[in-house]
């Protein structure tokens, strides 16, 4: 199982740590887990090393660390900024065995589970026991819990639930040198020390390895309702959120898209348009509460007056996933079309106009050819920026986009992070001082540079 860069007893002591059938060293074996999701960025692993639970992970590291072979970290491998992906010669470090789930905790309204979980089936499980966890992903069914902790997750209802931060209430950790930390104990009020829990979450993987996560719960809310409304302009959405906020307190969640990807999606899944007439911008959004919303929702839709051309309703649970299909169906008809530039920004929120209006004048200008999608959270600020067209390897494409995001006073990680993609765009939205900051945990953490090196700060 040797391969080239890896010495043949390195192999061998993995092999000892988690099982010859989890280091994975054929080729055709190891391409599933050396390319992203948008498929722009790939590596070659020197193996792919597959534990089943913390004490594996640990002498993973510690081993590897000894011969000072650095470790790439991948759960579910949902990304899009290269994080999770290997360079050349890195063991590829797969979570997707610690997928144990705890009991869930009416009392304090916690659940504790392993990284490799999926966050649909913590949503399962969680509702199963009256309660829900309050992160959302389209890609829930690969998405892993581990992931999503390293990279601060967002989703849908950050606007108003918060990122993945607020909802981790401790972790258990692998450090550079094969230690681990151990902070489960959910307490609300622990302010014993410095937080390494809150340290860890959106670290990327640079600074440890988080095995496993206790988190924070809310009630399930059973009785839902999802509005798709058609707009003439991203300006008339905005109109709408602010009409949905005062008048809809079970709003959790508004997202938009524009007409070009309303049309992809239908052509792609084979859909219906919502309507017979076709809008500038669409917003889908959803309201929670314990008695059926509907009639909440559709008087605060009705209370934006002219600017809503067009709405559909829904309250059962397929109406509701169709409704929301429109939206959610982007990322897989954007990538059948070939390999995008795909962008998660942040602006301040009455930004977000002039912003893609700049994008799409800007990147047409250079790449007259090129195709812009966007789309996002309605309520946070949030848009995912992909282009087609420009060589997936241009990384003009991005610079333009992220000085675009830095001159409207944006982020260039709303919530997928930094990893490969962005390092040298991180001054953009970091200064000088928080950089070396940064740098000075790295080093006091990973001394020798092995857990994920490259990413995040390059």
């Amino acid at each position: 199982m040797s391969r080239v860069g890896v010495d043949q007893s390195l192999a061998d002591a993995l092999a000892d740590v988690v099982g010859a059938d989890h280091v994975l060293a054929d080729p055709d074996t190891r391409i599933a887990y050396e390319r992203d999701l948008t498929g722009r960025f790939s590596g070659e692993a020197a193996l792919v090393v597959r534990p089943k639970d913390a004490a594996e992970v640990a002498e993973t590291v510690r081993l590897c660390a000894g011969r000072r072979v650095s470790v790439a970290v991948q759960g579910g491998n949902t990304g899009m900024v290269g994080g999770a992906v290997p360079r050349p010669g890195e063991i590829l470090l797969n979570l997707a065995r610690l997928d144990d789930l705890g009991p869930v905790e009416p009392l304090a309204a916690q659940v504790e589970c392993g990284a490799g979980v999926t966050l649909e089936r913590l949503q399962e499980h969680v509702r199963a026991g009256g309660l829900e966890f309050p992160v959302d992903l389209p890609s829930r069914g690969t998405a892993t819990i581990g992931g999503m902790v390293a990279t601060n997750a967002g989703g849908a209802l950050a606007a108003r639930y918060g990122m993945m931060r607020a909802w981790v209430a401790g972790v258990e950790a692998v450090l550079a040198d094969g230690s681990s930390i151990r902070r489960l104990s959910g307490l609300i009020k622990d302010n014993a020390g410095y937080d390494l829990t809150g340290l860890l979450v959106g670290s990327e993987g640079t600074l440890g390895v988080v095995t496993r996560a206790r988190l924070r719960l809310i009630p399930h809310l059973r009785a839902r309702a999802v509005m798709l409304a058609g707009l003439e302009s991203l300006a008339d959405a905005h109109q709408l959120l602010a009409s949905l906020r005062d008048r809809a307190p079970s709003l959790q969640s508004a997202d938009y898209l524009h007409r070009s990807g309303m049309a992809l999606v239908c052509e792609h899944r084979g859909l219906a348009p919502p309507f017979n007439e076709s809008y500038d911008t669409y917003v889908v959004a959803e309201c929670a509460a314990a008695a059926d919303p509907t009639d909440e929702l559709a008087e605060a839709t009705a209370a934006a007056g002219d600017v809503v051309r067009d709405a559909a309703f829904a309250n059962d649970a397929e109406g509701r996933r169709a409704l929301w299909l429109y939206r959610e169906a982007h990322n897989e008809a954007i990538n059948v079309r070939g390999v995008p530039h795909k962008m998660d920004v942040s602006v301040p929120l009455p930004a977000v106009p002039e912003f893609e209006g700049d994008v799409q004048r800007e990147v047409t200008a250079r790449w007259p050819d090129a195709i812009v999608y966007l789309y996002g959270h309605l309520g946070d600020g949030n848009v995912h920026v992909n282009v087609l067209g420009p060589n997936p390897e241009d990384a003009e494409v991005d610079d333009l986009v992220l000085q675009l995001v830095a001159r409207h006073g944006g982020s260039i990680s709303a919530e997928h992070g930094v990893g490969l993609a962005k390092t040298r765009w991180l001054g953009l939205t970091r200064g000088e001082a928080e950089i070396a900051a940064m740098r000075a945990i790295k080093q006091a953490l990973d001394p020798l540079g092995i857990l994920n090196p490259g990413r995040v700060l390059g």
